[in-house]
């Protein structure tokens, strides 16, 4: 079965979050958006504990949905029992979205004379193991009451030999790793390597998250991440972000163990055929790494979906306040100085990249278009799933109707799309455009058909500003030429 995961969120215990982001917001839009299986986040929060142990039940091995209580509230009114009943109809199936137990941790420390703040994700197989974890912080100062994301003075590498001293089925997947200021390879504080960060125990880490200013080509670029997992979920502080980055993944069942093999899976891939519904990817499986397993069986990522990553905060180099915005290019031409206030620019995403990636993984990426106009991007060696570049379709709507994603007239349609034509990533992803166009009109279909193709133009972020995407051009008529190219699936 296909798993659409969104694995790292953040609850309204966490600074700087939606006080809406609570577990049945979550599973309301997760239904709406496509989501099989969420996170329940900041479980080192004592109040959040408590929200979680009365919210949610067992559901499987390390998996947990809402008491059937609180799915189904005896007082629920007619109208949001219709809503309800029309949002499970346009899911893929019957069964409610699942919880696993992942959360983000700041370290902050010193290690080789360099102040370090990174951001770690760590998964763990059940409630018990996280309640011994965070028992584990507090007796070593961790204040879990001031923040959902807590800042301890452990570092990176002892914190994992922590989690996985407490359970070794434990993971630590290092977060949003090219962010500037808490990424794993982050310009302002991060390692040049992973042996640099965890030394001994680089050989756990067994797969990345990479953050909305990269996507996995710009991974594939680095030696080390050759034999580990590449990894996109959204960050999301507010319920409308949540699945604006995924990670769709092959599983028997939906269980942790199945996750954990998905992650530690270096097996190489081969692609076969893409086509307009969930169904990607077949991969070159050696029997004796894993005699026991049938390929047709064996958990696996298929494919991630990203946003653009010029659309990400910290794609490009400078600052925000002198409005200064420097490519790579010109970092290496003028430097890394504001030419307005003389301080050091913040590096971006692309510029570090450069300096740490290996040049012989360069140009192995070939984009194919399958049927329904989607452009999926694939690495030509076999080794890594392929992905999607999207642009939110709540961003989709509001571009094509000059108004904001906070609109009524917005939230109408994006609704009426949902109603008729699926989930989001259904809509964005596979939806015949004429389908598209009957229900939204033909300005969204579209806006849906260019994103597809990645027909836009973006003006990247830096700094802590996200980049500005335009589906059309300044000047350009939002007319229909929506039509489908018919091509063949590969």
């Amino acid at each position: 079965m296909q798993v659409v995961a969104d694995l790292h969120l953040h609850s309204k215990y966490s600074r700087a979050v939606s006080q809406n982001m609570t577990l049945p917001t979550m599973v309301y839009y997760a239904v709406q958006k496509g989501i099989d299986l969420l996170t329940v986040s900041d479980w080192t929060h004592p109040l959040w504990q408590k929200e979680i142990g009365s919210q949610l039940e067992e559901a499987g091995e390390g998996i947990y949905q809402l008491k059937s209580e609180i799915r189904n509230p005896k007082h629920e009114t007619a109208s949001n029992a219709a809503d309800a009943n029309s949002n499970d109809q346009n899911s893929k199936s019957k069964t409610p979205p699942r919880f696993i137990f992942s959360t983000e941790i700041s370290s902050i420390y010193t290690q080789g004379g360099k102040l370090r703040r990174i951001h770690n994700l760590v998964f763990v197989p059940s409630v018990t193991v996280a309640e011994k974890i965070s028992k584990a912080l507090v007796s070593r100062g961790a204040n879990l009451n001031a923040d959902g994301r807590p800042i301890i003075g452990m570092s990176a590498k002892d914190l994992l030999s922590l989690v996985l001293e407490i359970d070794d089925r434990s993971m630590l997947i290092p977060a949003h790793i090219w962010t500037p200021h808490f990424g794993i390879y982050g310009s302002a504080s991060g390692f040049e390597s992973l042996e640099e960060a965890f030394g001994d125990l680089a050989s756990h880490i067994h797969g990345i998250e990479t953050g909305l200013s990269s996507d996995p080509e710009m991974n594939w670029q680095i030696e080390e991440l050759q034999t580990r997992s590449i990894l996109s979920f959204s960050d999301a502080h507010s319920p409308a972000k949540m699945g604006r980055e995924l990670t769709v993944f092959e599983m028997e069942e939906v269980s942790y163990e199945q996750l954990r093999r998905a992650v530690m899976g270096n097996e190489k891939w081969e692609m076969s055929r893409v086509v307009g519904s969930r169904d990607e990817g077949k991969r070159t499986h050696n029997p004796s790494s894993h005699p026991d397993t049938q390929p047709k069986t064996h958990p696996r990522i298929l494919y991630t979906v990203e946003f653009y990553p010029e659309e990400g905060k910290y794609h490009f180099s400078g600052h925000r306040n002198c409005k200064v915005v420097f490519g790579p290019e010109e970092i290496r031409k003028q430097g890394s100085i504001c030419p307005t206030c003389g301080k050091r620019l913040t590096e971006g995403v692309l510029y570090r990249l450069q300096q740490l990636a290996d040049p012989i993984y360069l140009g192995r990426e070939n984009t194919k278009e399958n049927s329904v106009g989607l452009l999926w991007h694939t690495d030509t060696r076999g080794k890594f799933p392929p992905y999607v570049k999207l642009v939110p379709l709540l961003e989709i709507v509001a571009e094509a109707g000059d108004s904001t994603v906070f609109s009524q007239k917005t939230k109408n349609i994006f609704q009426k799309l949902i109603d008729e034509c699926g989930t989001e990533i259904d809509v964005l992803l596979k939806t015949p455009i004429e389908n598209v166009a009957r229900s939204s009109g033909e300005r969204v279909a579209d806006g849906v058909q260019r994103v597809r193709h990645g027909n836009i133009v973006i003006d990247p972020g830096y700094d802590g500003e996200y980049g500005k995407i335009e589906i059309w051009k300044d000047g350009e008529e939002k007319e229909n030429d929506a039509t489908p190219q018919l091509t063949l699936d590969f």
